[in-house]
């Protein structure tokens, strides 16, 4: 008989999340900000969204491994 297997967190894949979404938020604050007339303000805030936003993707992807 085969037991059932369990899923297993990833610190490699959550990292990449992490990561992701990082470097997506920066991306897009340093071009919001570069329009508005600062990329590095863009990209600080761009930063602090994107430190939030990967916590809650990596939360949302691995959050329900119980």
């Amino acid at each position: 008989m085969q037991g059932t297997t369990s899923p297993q967190f990833n610190a490699a894949g959550a990292g990449g999340v992490l990561l992701a979404v990082l470097a997506v938020c920066v991306g897009i604050g340093v071009l919001v900000g570069w329009a508005v007339g600062s990329g590095a303000v863009g990209a600080l805030f761009g930063a602090v969204v994107g430190i939030l936003g990967g916590i809650a993707a990596v939360y949302i992807r691995y959050g329900n491994m119980s």
